[in-house]
């Protein structure tokens, strides 16, 4: 599967631009600002039906102007499929596959499989566990659109449970016939949920050991751990010895809503806190390229691999390894954006590779 044509318009800082991609290596070079990401988040929204970087479709509409669209061609096994983003300024997202209308978003996801790195990535180690319950929950989606409709149901079913033990400090009344039923149909939800990413984390965690071994040379030991409420417990007992707890807190606090992932470096030492720069970065640049590994086991075709800024931050024998490593066979199409072309065009042409180079400024590209 590959990326031949991407065309946008009115998109971010781009009025109209329309490019053509090598079934290999394509990137976007120029300054900071000019406009490289821009161009990979409109391939994300073709993949995925939304930004990579702001959830607010809206603000990707180009100042002055009242509505985008971005649209590309994309060839899976020479089959051509056309695929088309518009949205209006107040009005709902339009996706579309070959002129036709999706009735769910949901039932796109995963057929365009995509791996984005990003600078942005660094929230995963940084930030708090919704980070990386995302992670996980994005990786399963593209897989499985049925766990995305147990997961929008699951937090459903959360919200009216955290509604009704807001009513009970209120009131003073508990329905313990409403909360049972809640329970019951949030464990169901949830135990689904646990169990396939219990199954996800097998699968994953030895690609992203060797990754990493790969990327360090074996030079330092790290460790990824799948953390949950349920592990040891069923969910439904949870919630029961929970209940007091969660009525002072007006909230669930127990639940596959919690789940977390453990980073660590060395001897059990938090990743987040004693990891330099470069040691989160190669350990999140190993959760992606698992990430890859794991869809394309799952699609049975590759993804793309949009690499954007991949240079910061990794020292030169890291960069060579990490760009010979995406361009052997296991790997397909790949974007990449960098602020230094004669960087790129060095670096590929060192290890035999075609690339195809956009120069981009200010919203403007050429080849």
């Amino acid at each position: 599967m590959w990326l031949k044509q991407l065309s946008v318009f009115n998109f971010k800082n781009y009025t109209e631009s329309s490019l053509e991609f090598l079934p290999q290596i394509n990137a976007f070079a120029g300054a900071n600002g000019a406009g490289k990401t821009n161009l990979l988040d409109a391939i994300h929204y073709l993949a995925l039906c939304k930004s990579y970087f702001n959830p607010i479709d809206s603000q990707h509409i180009k100042k002055g102007f009242d509505w985008f669209m971005v649209q590309g061609e994309f060839d899976r096994d020479e089959i051509p499929d056309i695929i088309s983003c518009n949205l209006k300024r107040s009005q709902k997202k339009q996706f579309k596959r070959n002129k036709k209308d999706y009735q769910r978003l949901a039932d796109h996801i995963g057929l365009f499989p995509l791996v984005m790195i990003s600078p942005n990535d660094t929230v995963i180690v940084t930030e708090g566990s919704e980070e990386r319950r995302k992670f996980m929950d994005n990786v399963i989606s593209q897989t499985n659109n049925h766990y995305l409709d147990i997961l929008i149901q699951y937090n459903k079913i959360l919200l009216q449970r955290n509604m009704l033990l807001k009513q009970i400090k209120e009131k003073g009344v508990l329905d313990l016939g409403l909360l049972e039923v809640l329970n019951l149909q949030l464990t169901e939800a949830g135990e689904r949920i646990f169990e396939r990413r219990k199954q996800f984390m097998d699968e994953f965690l030895p690609e992203f050991e060797r990754y990493y071994a790969f990327l360090t040379e074996g030079a330092e030991k790290v460790s990824l751990v799948y953390e949950s409420p349920l592990m040891g417990t069923d969910f439904g007992t949870l919630l029961r010895d929970s209940l007091e707890k969660d009525r002072v807190l007006e909230r669930t606090s127990q639940g596959i809503h919690k789940d977390d992932l453990l980073f660590t470096i060395h001897d059990d030492m938090a990743l987040k806190k004693f990891g330099s720069q470069g040691q989160q970065k190669s350990f999140l640049i190993a959760l992606k390229l698992a990430q890859y590994s794991f869809l394309r086991n799952k699609k049975k075709y590759k993804p793309l691999l949009l690499l954007d800024d991949i240079f910061d931050k990794l020292d030169e024998s890291r960069t060579k390894k990490l760009m010979q490593l995406v361009s052997e066979d296991e790997f397909g199409q790949i974007f990449i954006t960098d602020t230094d072309a004669e960087r790129i065009k060095d670096i590929f042409d060192e290890i035999a590779q075609p690339i195809r180079i956009f120069e981009v400024k200010g919203g403007t590209i050429d080849v």
